[in-house]
């Protein structure tokens, strides 16, 4: 069998034991349009998943990318899979890796602007013993990324090229809390107050940094919540 069979495979096993399937094969191939025993298959080392196969399952669960199945594949056997827009345990090792946000997978096509970022952080790897201790509540492993802090909006929470822990499985504002959001092609890290009023309720963005003012999210904005915030590393300069 070819690598990059072996490739999709891997990423199928993946994808299957994280939320929301958590190993249930039955969940997953309700989700993918598939039959169980054509999920068994496509798991099975004997058998093939072929690229037509792999799209139309990416398609189908809306994973961000028609190739979500071939991405980070590498020929070199030894080198670390390096898996764009979700972790992944990397090959040979039982590290988490957690990627860069995809600031084009923001906007679905287009790019997500983050004005004043002072370059990114690629990625971290970690392992599984540093994520159960250092963030112990999230929607899954698979849902972690890394945002680049930009802008001095948020100081001193954090400052502009420190790492921000985000989970993309939270994509609605339920509990005023740090989100990374967009309205329009902008990205926003930000502080969203659900304040209640006469005439419904109101999603209120908030900086830390007093300079800012708060602005309120309204109905005809293009407003989407990309993740929440878990954790910032804040740095200091010596």
């Amino acid at each position: 069998m070819d690598d990059m069979t072996l490739h999709r495979k891997r990423r199928l096993r993946e994808l299957i034991s994280a939320k929301p399937y958590l190993g249930n094969q039955q969940a997953f191939a309700a989700a993918a349009g598939l039959s169980k025993g054509r999920v068994t298959q496509l798991l099975d080392p004997q058998d093939s998943f072929g690229e037509l196969s792999a799209k139309r399952i990416a398609i189908k669960l809306e994973l961000g990318d028609p190739r979500y199945f071939e991405l980070g594949f590498t020929s070199d056997s030894a080198a670390p899979v390096k898996l764009v827009g979700l972790p992944s345990i990397a090959k040979n090792s039982s590290d988490l890796v957690i990627p860069q946000f995809d600031a084009g997978g923001g906007m679905g096509g287009g790019k997500l602007l983050l004005d004043d970022q002072p370059g990114v952080i690629k990625s971290w790897h970690v392992d599984h013993e540093w994520l159960r201790q250092n963030v112990r509540h999230h929607t899954g492993p698979q849902n972690l990324c890394i945002v680049t802090g930009f802008g001095p909006s948020m100081r001193p929470m954090f400052n502009p090229g420190d790492p921000l822990l985000v989970d993309r499985g939270v994509t609605v504002c339920e509990t005023d809390a740090v989100y990374f959001f967009r309205v329009g092609k902008h990205g926003f890290i930000k502080t969203l107050q659900r304040i209640p009023t006469a005439s419904g309720l109101v999603v209120r963005a908030k900086s830390k940094n007093p300079d800012y003012d708060p602005f309120d999210i309204t109905a005809d904005m293009d407003f989407a919540v990309l993740g929440k915030v878990l954790t910032v590393w804040k740095s200091e300069q010596f």
